[in-house]
C-alpha cells in the first residue's frame, strides 16, 4: 500500500505534466495560425503568377502543346510528413493514402523516386516498402519554409532532366476546422491542362491586356518554377499546420487522461488521508481509555 508521501509525490509528476502538455497545446495553436497566415498570404502572389501565366497562354499558342500532360515517363513522389512525435497517426495516414495511389502504377514501369520531407514520413514509407531516394527535414518554423522549397527544387529539376522523370506527385495533410485534418494529393508536374485552357479563354480584369518581348519558352519555364516553388510552399504550410492539429488533438487526449488520473490520485490521496486520521484518533481513543481504566 503506497503511503500519502508516495501518493503526494505521484500528484506533483502528474500535474507537472499536465502543465507541460498545456504548454504544448498552446505552442500548437499558435503554430496553427502562423501557417495559416502564410498559406494566405501566398494568395496574392498565385494570383500574380496566374495572371501572368494568362498572359503568356493568350499571346502564345503553342504553349498549351508543349505543356501538355505526359504519362509516360519516370515519376517522383513527394511526401510532406513529420520530424517529431505525438502527432498521432499523422505520418501513417499520408502514407497510406499515397500507396493508394500509387498502387495504379503500371507494374512494368520504373518504381517511382520518393523525396521524403520528415525523418517520421521516411521512415513510415520504407516500412510500406517503398525505397526512399531522397530526404530532406522538416522546416521547424515559417521562415525555413522557403530555404527547405529550394533545396527540393534543384532535387526535382535534377530528376527531370537526369532520371526522365515527367509527372510529379505530391502527397499531404491539410488542416480542416479545429483540430482536424485530411490527406491531400495533387500532381505538380505537368500543369493541369483543363486549368491551363481555362486561362486561355478567361477574360482578362482589366481593359488593357499585357504583353511580353522575350521568349516565351523561357518565360513559361521561369514562370513554371514560381509556380513550383509557391506549390511546394503552400503545401509546406498547410502540412505543417495540419501536423499542429495533430498534435493539438493529441495533446488534448493527453490532458483528458491526465484530468482522470489526477481525479482517481486525489480521492485516494483523500481516502487514505482520512483512514490515517481515523486511525490516530482511535489510537488516542485507546490510550485515553487505558490511562482511565
Amino acid at each position: 500500500m503506497e503511503t500519502l508521501e508516495a501518493l503526494g509525490h505521484q500528484i506533483q509528476s502528474v500535474q507537472d505534466l499536465g502543465s507541460v502538455v498545456k504548454t504544448m497545446k498552446s505552442l500548437a495553436a499558435v503554430n496553427i495560425r502562423h501557417y495559416e497566415e502564410a498559406v494566405r498570404a501566398l494568395r496574392d502572389f498565385n494570383r500574380s503568377l496566374e495572371l501572368a501565366l494568362q498572359v503568356v497562354i493568350q499571346n502564345a499558342p503553342d504553349v498549351l502543346a508543349a505543356s501538355s500532360s505526359d504519362s509516360s515517363g519516370r515519376l517522383a513522389a513527394v511526401f510532406l510528413g513529420s520530424d517529431q512525435g505525438m502527432c498521432g497517426q499523422f505520418n501513417t495516414r499520408i502514407v497510406s493514402h499515397a500507396m493508394e495511389r500509387l498502387r495504379n502504377v503500371p507494374s512494368d514501369a520504373h518504381p517511382p523516386l520518393v523525396l521524403a520531407i520528415g525523418i517520421r514520413a521516411a521512415a513510415e514509407i520504407k516500412a510500406s516498402g517503398y525505397r526512399v531516394t531522397e530526404s530532406l527535414s522538416l522546416p521547424s518554423s515559417v521562415a525555413e519554409i522557403t530555404h527547405r522549397v529550394q533545396e527540393l527544387l534543384p532535387v526535382i529539376s535534377q530528376w527531370r532532366e537526369q532520371r526522365e522523370v515527367h509527372r510529379v506527385w505530391l502527397f499531404h495533410h491539410r488542416p480542416l476546422s479545429g483540430a482536424s485534418y485530411e490527406a491531400n494529393f495533387e500532381q505538380v508536374i505537368p500543369l493541369n491542362d483543363d486549368w491551363l485552357r481555362s486561362l486561355r479563354t478567361r477574360p482578362w480584369p482589366t481593359r488593357v491586356l499585357p504583353t511580353f518581348t522575350m521568349d516565351w519558352q523561357m518565360l513559361l519555364s521561369s514562370l513554371v518554377r514560381q509556380y513550383l516553388f509557391a506549390a511546394f510552399y503552400r503545401a509546406s504550410a498547410e502540412s505543417l499546420a495540419a501536423e499542429n492539429a495533430a498534435r493539438l488533438a493529441s495533446m488534448q487526449a493527453t490532458e483528458n487522461n491526465i484530468e482522470e488520473r489526477l481525479d482517481e490520485l486525489n480521492s485516494q490521496y483523500h481516502r487514505r488521508r482520512q483512514n490515517a486520521i481515523t486511525e490516530e484518533l482511535l489510537d488516542v481513543t485507546a490510550g485515553f481509555e487505558v490511562l482511565n481504566s
